[in-house]
C-alpha cells in the first residue's frame, strides 16, 4: 500500500478510530484499511473524495462493521423533522470512483423495538457515485437495505457488487442506478406478520431515458422464511419521476423456495403494473423459478439475453479487472 493509505482502529492502533475521521483526513485515491470491530457510526464519502477505497482489514466482511440504527421515520436530535429514507443511510457515498472490500455495511433498526415509528425504511448504504464497486461485501438490514441510486434523474451512474451477501424483507434493494450484481447472495429475512408477500427483494426506479437498470447474473436467493413468502421484485414509480421505467433482468440465478415461484412480481402502485415495465428472466433454476404461468415471468429471447451481460450494462468500465489488477480476489 501507499504513502496515500490510512489505518483506521476503533482502539487506537491506527491514523483514526472512526472511519468518519479517516475520510475527511483522505484526499483523492487514497485506501482506508479497516481493522476488526464495529464503528457504530454514520459515514458519508462526498464528491471531493474520488476514487477512495475501504478494505476489511482481516479478509472477513463479518470481522468489520459499519452499523448504526436511524429510520426514516426516526425524529432528528434537534427536532427539525425525521429523516427520511435517504437520511437513515448509516454509509452514504456521492464520490464517484469508490471501492469496497470485504466489509460490512448494515443498519440494525427494528421495527419490534421503535413500535412509535411508522416510517421503518432504514438504509444500510445509500450509493449514488458512478463506478462505484464492492467486492465481497455485507449488506444487512431489513427494509430498503441497499439503496443504489444515482445523484440525479439526469446522471446514469453504474455500480458493480461482486460476490456480496444482501439481505432484508421490504424492498431491500431499490433505486434507479444501472446496477450489475455477479454471484451475490440475496436472502430474505423470516418476518413475524400475518399477510403475504411478506416483502420483495428488487424494487428498481430506472428513468425512462436509461436503458440498462439492475442485472443479476449467477446469484442465488435465498430465504429464512416460508417457502413463496416473498415476491422477486415490484416496480418503484417514485412520486419525483412518475415517467420512470424500471428495468430488472435476472438470469443464470438460482431462485430457492423462499420466492413465489408461480407469481413472482407484484405492484408498488396499481397505476404502475409491473407487467408494463422492463422485467425479465432467463435460465433461471431453483424451485423458485418454476414457470407455472408464462404470463408470470417474461423471458428473454436468446438473442436479447446476448446483450443482457455486465459489459453491456457497464460500458467502457471493468470494475473485475481493475480489482484484479489491484489485489482485490474476486473468488
Amino acid at each position: 500500500l501507499s504513502g496515500r493509505t490510512l489505518y483506521v482502529d476503533p482502539h487506537g492502533r491506527g491514523d483514526h478510530r472512526t472511519v468518519q475521521a479517516a475520510v475527511d483526513a483522505a484526499g483523492p485515491g487514497y485506501t482506508l484499511v479497516l481493522a476488526p470491530g464495529t464503528y457504530r457510526e454514520l459515514v458519508s464519502v462526498g464528491t471531493a473524495r474520488p476514487g477512495l477505497t475501504l478494505i476489511g482489514a482481516s479478509g472477513d466482511p463479518r470481522d468489520t462493521v459499519i452499523v448504526y440504527d436511524n429510520a426514516a421515520g426516526t425524529p432528528k436530535p434537534d427536532g427539525s423533522g425525521t429523516y427520511g429514507t435517504t437520511g437513515s443511510a448509516t454509509t452514504t457515498v456521492r464520490a464517484e470512483g469508490f471501492t469496497a472490500c470485504r466489509v460490512t455495511f448494515a443498519n440494525d433498526f427494528l421495527r419490534a423495538d421503535h413500535p412509535d415509528i411508522t416510517g421503518t425504511q432504514a438504509v444500510a448504504i445509500k450509493v449514488m457515485g458512478d463506478r462505484s464497486a464492492f467486492f465481497h461485501c455485507r449488506f444487512l438490514g431489513h427494509q430498503d437495505t441497499l439503496y443504489a441510486d444515482t445523484v440525479s434523474a439526469s446522471v446514469f451512474g453504474r455500480q458493480y457488487f461482486s460476490h456480496c451477501h444482501v439481505e432484508g424483507d421490504v424492498d431491500f434493494v431499490f433505486g434507479r442506478s444501472t446496477a450489475v450484481f455477479e454471484h451475490c447472495r440475496f436472502h430474505t429475512l423470516a418476518r413475524d406478520v400475518g399477510f403475504t408477500p411478506k416483502g420483495m427483494v428488487f424494487a428498481p426506479s430506472t428513468v425512462r431515458a436509461n436503458p440498462y437498470g439492475y442485472l443479476a447474473v449467477k446469484c442465488g436467493f435465498t430465504s429464512g422464511a416460508e417457502d413463496g413468502a416473498y415476491k422477486l421484485a415490484r416496480p418503484w414509480v417514485p412520486s419525483s419521476d412518475t415517467t420512470a421505467w424500471p428495468s430488472l433482468v435476472v438470469r443464470d440465478s438460482r431462485i430457492g423456495r423462499g420466492i413465489d415461484a408461480v407469481a413472482p412480481y407484484t405492484n408498488m402502485r396499481e397505476q404502475f403494473p409491473w407487467q408494463e415495465q422492463r422485467f425479465a428472466e432467463y435460465r433461471n433454476s431453483g424451485p423458485g423459478a418454476t414457470i407455472h404461468v408464462p404470463d408470470n415471468r417474461p423471458q428473454l429471447t436468446p438473442a436479447a439475453a446476448a446483450s443482457a451481460t455486465r459489459e453491456t450494462y457497464l460500458g467502457d468500465w471493468r470494475p473485475w479487472s481493475d480489482a484484479a489488477a489491484r489485489g482485490h480476489h474476486l473468488r
